[in-house]
């Protein structure tokens, strides 16, 4: 009689998973692990500085404007959406020494990223700057943390490069990293 309990909980376990323990019956689906490192791609909103060496007058700040360009002088515009800074570097040499200056050495670095927006069941939702290596956790601390009404097991993320969101669920993945651009929903628990 004794190994009926032990027996009843090794059932329970196993129905338990094989159901999916429990999981979310929306159309989300789960995302369980984070995705592998991808280079970073520049997009509107982002700020770079380009030095061109020996050449201070075309040194400076540029910005990536709502159409996915950077202006530059004496090239003009530029293509940058979806394309990495090393990718700029590369073409801005090649059009730089193509009549304008001998032998140009140009280097391109991100300054300011691109926002991500955290919404929903946090204490202050809205913009915030990205951070190299943010986590789901650390967007939501910044948000002053979820509210009494937040579900703190799963939120919603939408890619800047997605057209729907996603379900993380943050028991299995608490450390899963944003992107810039990217949107955070949280939504309200249910009891």
């Amino acid at each position: 009689m004794t190994r009926l309990p032990a027996l009843l909980a090794a059932l329970m376990l196993m129905l338990l998973a094989a159901c999916g323990g429990g999981g979310y019956g929306g159309d989300a689906p789960a995302a369980r692990l984070p995705p592998t490192a991808a280079p970073y791609t520049l997009g509107p909103g982002d700020k770079l500085r380009i030095t061109v060496f020996g050449e201070e007058t075309l040194t400076g700040e540029y910005g990536v404007t709502g159409a996915g360009d950077v202006s530059f002088p004496l090239v003009g515009n530029i293509p940058v959406a979806g394309r990495t800074v090393e990718d700029l570097q590369t073409e801005l040499t090649a059009k730089l020494g193509a009549g304008y200056l001998e032998d140009p050495r140009v280097s391109a670095e991100i300054i300011n990223y691109r926002p991500y927006y955290i919404l929903g069941e946090v204490t202050r939702p809205g913009q915030y700057d990205f951070a190299v290596g943010l986590t789901i956790e650390q967007a939501v601390a910044a948000a002053g943390g979820f509210t009494y009404r937040a579900n703190a097991k799963r939120v919603f993320l939408k890619r800047a490069t997605e057209t729907r969101e996603r379900l993380i669920d943050l028991r299995e993945t608490p450390s899963f990293p944003v992107r810039p651009g990217d949107t955070i929903r949280v939504g309200e628990r249910f009891f």
